[in-house]
């Protein structure tokens, strides 16, 4: 959902965007590169940090895009002309999700790199890459039924979308070297810490360099829209809101003129900002479910034209479906709402 509240944020670099094969500079040592996307959020950011590892001049690439031609066409491109001539030494994924790690294996091999991510989302992805995640095939048609999808050709299409993850992912490097919250990495002689979040993915890992006042946000805090928040079959009776709320506390701490490079949208300052939109806009949708559950007991499927107030694509409704159950299971889980299983099959929730 759009931010009616962006005019809170500023953008240093205004409507300054690098193109297709471009790597824009953003700080010493720090160049954007921003890859096409085939979806409704149509393009992912990816950083370029300047390094040195065993005493070798080169790169560290943070995030991936899709594995498709196109991106490795433009990925050619960079390296021909925003590399200054040197070589990628390391591979940064913030989480295991198709546009932050579709191309890890190809970069890898490419250069003869080491990936670097959480053990948790490195093992899912070799998990989904064989199969799917949460979005595409039987269990996930049959998990979103449960909650009220019941239109034909919706679920048929899901079903059909078990190739959802590895069409994107289709390998996952076979090693890794592991990042978890609060160790620091030396890229080019500065220390970035991670922060682990939860809820959008399982142990997504953010970076922050205290000397730059620079946070790679990955998918944590996004400008324009909130980051998708859901309830998937692997984990049928997950609480991700309430993890992602308390996961977003952790940067708080941070300065407030940090310059934030997230994921999708434009780098942005603003950050203790964004985080209290972001509250507000989560307390307002809980709000809303809690009144519809008021009126009638309610499935997630029923909760859709009530949180989103736009028509929905096939790939947009799965990830709505996510975002209506992981509300209902914050206020089922905090002992708000109680739930029911119909004869039906179908779960409703009412006030407890």
């Amino acid at each position: 959902m759009a931010n009616a509240r962006e005019s809170e944020l500023h953008y240093p670099l205004g409507e300054t965007l690098p193109g297709p094969g471009e790597a824009l500079d953003l700080a010493p040592g720090v160049r954007w590169v921003r890859m096409g996307l085939p979806f409704a959020l149509d393009h992912i950011n990816l950083w370029l940090l300047r390094d040195r590892q065993d005493g070798r001049e080169g790169w560290t690439i943070v995030d991936c895009g899709i594995s498709s031609d196109d991106t490795r066409a433009h990925w050619e491109t960079v390296f021909a002309e925003r590399l200054d001539g040197l070589p990628v030494l390391r591979v940064i994924a913030t989480h295991f999700h198709p546009d932050h790690l579709g191309l890890a294996h190809w970069l890898t091999e490419r250069w003869g790199c080491r990936l670097w991510m959480s053990a948790t989302d490195f093992n899912l992805a070799r998990l989904a890459s064989s199969s799917t995640v949460g979005m595409g095939g039987a269990s996930a048609a049959a998990f979103f039924g449960s909650h009220g999808l019941t239109d034909p050709e919706s679920l048929e299409k899901i079903r059909a979308r078990a190739d959802y993850y590895p069409k994107m992912v289709p390998v996952v490097p076979s090693s890794f070297r592991r990042l978890m919250d609060g160790s620091e990495i030396e890229i080019g002689g500065r220390a970035w810490r991670c922060i682990a979040g939860y809820g959008h993915a399982p142990e997504h890992i953010s970076l922050f360099c205290g000397d730059a006042k620079l946070l790679i946000s990955g998918d944590m805090v996004l400008p324009r829209i909130s980051t998708n928040v859901s309830v998937v079959d692997v984990e049928p009776e997950a609480d991700p809101l309430t993890l992602y709320l308390s996961s977003l506390t952790r940067y708080l701490d941070l300065p407030t003129d940090t310059l934030v490079l997230p994921s999708h949208g434009k780098p942005f300052t603003g950050l203790h900002a964004r985080i209290d939109q972001l509250q507000e806009h989560h307390d307002e949708r809980l709000a809303e479910v809690v009144a519809a559950c008021r009126s009638e007991p309610t499935h997630a499927a029923g909760l859709l034209p009530v949180l989103f107030k736009r028509k929905l694509d096939l790939h947009q409704t799965t990830f709505a479906m996510g975002e209506a159950i992981a509300h209902l299971h914050a206020l089922w889980l905090q002992g708000q709402l109680r739930r029911e299983l119909g004869a039906d099959g179908v779960y409703r929730f009412s006030p407890a």
